[in-house]
């Protein structure tokens, strides 16, 4: 039975290893801060498989200076970072080309369209299946921006992407707990969401351990590639195997680094807050808000701003408890609040803050490497990481089984960049 260690015990790496356990590889998973972790514990929950537009668009350039002069708004670039982030975005807007926009749109669009049968036949699996809703998912506009949604519409159309079209009134019977003044929304009726992303984790993580799998909560500090066993060099022992994958999240970069590879790989630190349960159904994101709600078991989530900053910056948790002001126009109802009366400091338990995977062409890396035999690369999932979790996986597995995989891996190598 063949080896194979997987750096990273997040959403991605834990779907890697229950594929890879089910096709009959012996798994070993390394992670140096625990399972569920980072973005896979604080995600907003929805497996937005309607997302297959890559980030990298030209209307973004007309909206960036008012994004960015505004401290608290959706995007903000750190003063002290700013000269560091340059090239990667000068990459992103090299990007919105619109030969490459559609390549990626095609890439994004084969992912996301077999994502969501790849969970169901994972949760199947490990009799998990209650540990998504099936609800559908809302984009929402208030009055000034009827048009840009219907534009946003017929795009999603074009694209064939599920969606129906909802006036104030439909809005209001579909999801009573929205304000009044929102004006229309769409409705995709093919997305799931997850009430409890960590908790999906954790069972994930029982369901491997039950199957034979090992974790070990360690540093992965080098990599020593060879032609017939990999050589991991960890904070407190050395680990050989024969197949390798790479599924670290944010922290890939430093890893694909040791092997030649010098990727544009961006720490994309998105915040969410904890508020008291309201009564939705399904996730509801805002166009001119560039945010999310989802319904959880503890309450609901706002998420869906974005910070560059560095890997290792400290979080700047005004960023989480902004998203209550949104919160308060898009709800009928004012929601709890979840700061002290005296806003002398920030509830931890209802904040949170991780960094995305991202690189400027919306794109994971996904494969096997090119230049080492036994080694393999899933990361760089962007907002996209639970979505796309299972199926990136899926396909990964078929790649080390020597077996064509579903999907034409080669605009996700490595070496495009």
């Amino acid at each position: 039975m063949q080896q194979v260690c997987i750096i990273g015990g997040g959403i991605v790496g834990l779907s890697n290893a229950l594929f890879l356990q089910q096709a009959g590889f012996d798994v070993l998973l390394l992670d140096a801060n625990g399972i569920g972790q980072g973005c896979s514990a604080g995600n907003a929950g929805h497996f937005a498989t309607e997302q297959v537009f890559p980030l990298a668009q030209p209307a973004l350039l007309t909206q960036l200076p008012a994004m960015l002069l505004n401290p608290l708004g959706p995007l903000r670039i750190r003063a002290g970072y700013l000269l560091q982030a340059l090239p990667w975005f000068a990459r992103f807007v090299a990007n919105m080309r619109k030969s490459k926009r559609d390549a990626h749109q095609r890439a994004l669009s084969g992912l996301n369209h077999a994502s969501l049968a790849s969970w169901q036949k994972l949760l199947h699996s490990c009799q998990l299946s209650q540990q998504i809703q099936y609800n559908g998912a809302l984009l929402v506009t208030e009055n000034r921006n009827v048009s840009a949604l219907q534009q946003q519409y017929q795009a999603y159309r074009a694209a064939g992407i599920d969606v129906r079209w909802c006036n104030q009134q439909q809005l209001q019977q579909l999801e009573p707990a929205l304000a009044v003044r929102l004006a229309a929304a769409l409705d995709f009726t093919e997305v799931a969401h997850s009430s409890d992303p960590l908790l999906l984790c954790q069972q994930l993580y029982q369901q491997f351990c039950q199957l034979g799998g090992r974790y070990l909560q360690t540093e992965v500090r080098q990599l020593i590639p060879g032609p017939q066993r990999q050589r991991l060099i960890c904070a407190d022992q050395e680990i050989i195997c024969q197949q390798l994958i790479i599924a670290a999240g944010a922290h890939s970069a430093q890893l694909t680094r040791q092997l030649g590879w010098r990727v544009p790989l961006e720490a994309e630190r998105g915040y969410h807050l904890m508020l008291a349960p309201v009564a939705l159904s399904r996730p509801v994101s805002s166009l001119e808000r560039k945010c999310i709600m989802t319904p959880m078991q503890q309450g609901l989530r706002l998420a869906g701003t974005a910070e560059f900053a560095g890997l290792h910056a400290k979080a700047d948790y005004q960023r989480a408890t902004v998203l209550q002001q949104h919160a308060d126009q898009l709800l009928r109802q004012r929601t709890a609040a979840i700061t002290p009366s005296d806003g002398s400091k920030v509830d931890t338990k209802a904040v949170w803050a991780g960094n995305r995977p991202s690189l400027p062409d919306s794109l994971p890396v996904l494969g096997p490497c090119p230049r080492h035999s036994g080694i393999y690369y899933n990361f760089g999932h962007q907002h996209l990481g639970l979505t796309q979790a299972a199926f990136s996986a899926e396909l990964l597995t078929s790649c080390l089984l020597k077996q064509a995989p579903a999907l034409d891996l080669t605009p996700f190598r490595i070496n495009r960049f």
